[in-house]
Order: C-alpha cells, then sequence, then structure tokens
C-alpha cells in the first residue's frame, strides 16, 4: 500500500520566539523508519511531503499494515514524524507526532490495501502553541483521503 504525508504550516515559518529558535537549532522533521529518521525537511520550509510504501495484508477479517515505516504492536500500529535539531550528519530527536492507523477510516484503509489510489494524510504540523507538533494526532487534525 502506498502512504503519502503532507504536511503544511511548518512551525519555523512563523514569526516570533519559537520559530527563530528552531531556525537557529537547524530543526528538521522527518518520517522515522525503524530508528532511523529520514527524508529530513527543515522546519522553516514551505511544506513537507512524504511517499513510501507499506505492506497490508487480511488478517481474521481485519487490515494489518507492516514494514519499516510502521511502528507498535498489531492492533495498535502507527507512523512517526520525527522534529530534530540537525548537526552536521547528526539528528538528535526531541519531539515525535503519532499518526495512528486505527485512525484512518476503515473504508479509506481497505481502499488503500485494495489499490484504489495512494492513502494520503494531511496535516498543519504547528501545533495550538506555535511549536513543532508532537503527540497523537487524530483527526480533525489529520484528514485521510484516497487519491
Amino acid at each position: 500500500m502506498l502512504i503519502r504525508i503532507e504536511g503544511s504550516d511548518l512551525p519555523g515559518r512563523r514569526l516570533g520566539a519559537e520559530a527563530d529558535e528552531l531556525r537557529l537549532r537547524n530543526v528538521h522533521v522527518g518520517m522515522q523508519r525503524k530508528t532511523e529518521v529520514v527524508d529530513r525537511i527543515p522546519a522553516d520550509a514551505r511544506e513537507a511531503a512524504w511517499q513510501f510504501e507499506v505492506t497490508s495484508r487480511e488478517v481474521d477479517g481485519l487490515l494489518d499494515v507492516g514494514g519499516p515505516w510502521v511502528h507498535g504492536r498489531p492492533g495498535a500500529r502507527f507512523l512517526y514524524l520525527s522534529w530534530g535539531a540537525v548537526t552536521d550528519d547528526r539528528f538528535e530527536m526531541f519531539r515525535r507526532a503519532k499518526l495512528m492507523f486505527g485512525d484512518i477510516p476503515t473504508e479509506l484503509l481497505r481502499a488503500g490495501h485494495d489499490g484504489a489510489g495512494v492513502l494520503v494524510g494531511r496535516l498543519r504540523l504547528t501545533d495550538a502553541q506555535g511549536g513543532p507538533l508532537c503527540a497523537r494526532v487524530r483527526p480533525p487534525h489529520v484528514s485521510w483521503a484516497v487519491e
């Protein structure tokens, strides 16, 4: 199953001390693949997008997903968007956002599994306080579609 995550409103594009600090510390956000954060994008980028493939299979009438992008145990699988400061080639993670597969409407997850299109998640990457989005991100803060 092909998944694309599209992020807008990155926190480093805003005005103020929080955004200045993010730019000063060279903060990036990326998708976590196993233990590594890849495809990192600066916190002051105009937008962010990641596309990757996960495996999906039917288990006892339910869909289960897996692969290096997927974290968690069966029935509680999720994706991580990880924030960190970049120095040279070193990424020092300080915050993560969790996108739960259980929060995706069943019909969309099934359509993605059946190959009807790309499963797309869209979200703002700035939290209510103006910082990097973290913790569990649930609808309506993330919207899902098959395109």
